[in-house]
């Protein structure tokens, strides 16, 4: 295979072709310019690429024709590191907020499960305060009951000593009589 560049004028366009080894024909027309060809063979080439230049079209390292600048082309492909070097730093970042997304919900859920048994304990604190207000309340009652059944043995005390009294003093009668 040829690996050569050839530049002919056919029917008013100059045609440029590459004929690079294995498979690739790469075929570009350009306009003419006003410009004169000589026939040396470096001068050819120049020429070729300043014609191929003004089209938009620029050889690479490797002798292809490309559509884009060199220099256009390098900082694509750093723009391409950088972005995938972004890419790869949200994914990072993706990561750690993901896991911290993950300790926060975990959190929320044992801070929940505080809340519940916080929760449970004031109510199992109130409905031990209304069971002592309920015995205290009884016990009160009790207490009542107690002091009226005291008053009424006081009261049959007294009648009974009184009794006692009564039955002594006329014993005590009975017996000074004899």
């Amino acid at each position: 295979m040829l690996n050569e560049r050839c530049l002919c004028q056919a029917t008013g366009l100059y045609s440029f072709l590459t004929l690079a080894p294995m498979t690739y024909l790469l075929i570009a027309t350009i306009t003419p310019s006003k410009q004169t060809f000589s026939r040396e063979p470096g001068r050819e080439t120049a020429m070729a690429k300043d014609i191929l230049g003004e089209a938009g079209l620029h050889f690479d390292e490797l002798n292809k024709l490309r559509v884009l600048d060199p220099e256009v082309t390098q900082q694509t492909i750093e723009l391409k590191e950088e972005c995938k070097d972004f890419v790869d730093k949200i994914g990072q970042f993706q990561k750690i907020v993901g896991g911290l997304i993950e300790l926060v919900d975990q959190l929320a859920k044992e801070a929940e499960n505080e809340k519940m048994k916080a929760i449970g304990a004031r109510n199992l604190l109130k409905s031990i305060a209304k069971q002592r207000e309920a015995q205290q309340q009884q016990l009160q009652a009790l207490i009542a009951e107690k002091k009226m059944q005291l008053e009424r043995y006081r009261v049959e005390y007294e009648a009974l000593c009184k009794v006692e009294a009564e039955q002594n003093e006329f014993i005590d009668q009975f017996i000074f009589q004899k």
